[in-house]
């Protein structure tokens, strides 16, 4: 009777490769880590993104040195945003062919959308017919607009600091094509803790929220 082959025996520590003890587990810990940072990558790039404010175009509602956090789902998902909200985008092309980097990126609050008809009159903003109320302005506007009515597809967005900001009322109607997404939530300084609210009037600044700062202008 031909003799039964041997059952194969687990190496002895001394065979093991060296390393093995610790080499999985790992291997299994760069594998998770990965994967955290593909998913906050892919949410960065789809979802939601944070940004600095470095300058004074929107005070009182966002402080220089603000860290915010940017939603950038609705314009992919087709929906424009709605007046009151602050948007950053990238520089239409007026500024695009004035010289600024088509890369960059600028924030401002949307006043008026397709179809509204805007104008600046005795120092105040109008839409519609109407005078807005609130307006989100600093102070009193110290320039003219004449009325224009914004076309398809576009945005009138200007600063809250309506005189020291270089916006629609210079350069026309924003193009919701160059809209990165919509400022949400303020994230530093914490005593400003909290969601950026598109109804905020001046003296009661809304708050914003957390992430790697980039810069808007």
């Amino acid at each position: 009777m031909p003799p039964s082959p041997e059952a194969p025996r687990p190496p002895s520590e001394a065979e093991a490769p060296p390393g093995s003890p610790w080499l999985q587990p790992l291997l299994r810990q760069m594998g998770s880590l990965l994967a955290w940072v593909l998913l906050a990558l892919v949410l960065r790039w789809a979802v939601i993104e944070p940004r600095w404010i470095p300058s004074g175009s929107m005070l009182p509602t966002l402080q220089l040195q603000d860290r915010i956090l940017v939603e950038k789902l609705s314009p992919r998902l087709g929906r424009p945003p709605t007046p009151g909200s602050i948007v950053v985008f990238h520089p239409p092309p007026q500024l695009q062919a004035a010289g600024y980097d088509p890369e960059a990126a600028l924030i401002k609050r949307v006043v008026a959308g397709p179809g509204d008809r805007v104008a600046v009159q005795g120092g105040r903003l109008w839409r519609n017919g109407t005078p807005l109320n609130p307006d989100w302005s600093r102070e009193v506007i110290d320039y003219d607009l004449p009325e224009l009515t914004v076309p398809p597809a576009h945005l009138l967005v200007l600063g809250d600091n309506r005189n020291a900001s270089l916006d629609s009322h210079l350069w026309g109607p924003l193009p919701q094509g160059e809209v990165i997404g919509t400022a949400v939530w303020r994230y530093w300084p914490l005593q400003r803790f909290g969601p950026i609210r598109s109804s905020s009037r001046f003296g009661s600044p809304p708050a914003a929220f957390l992430g790697q700062s980039l810069q808007l202008r």
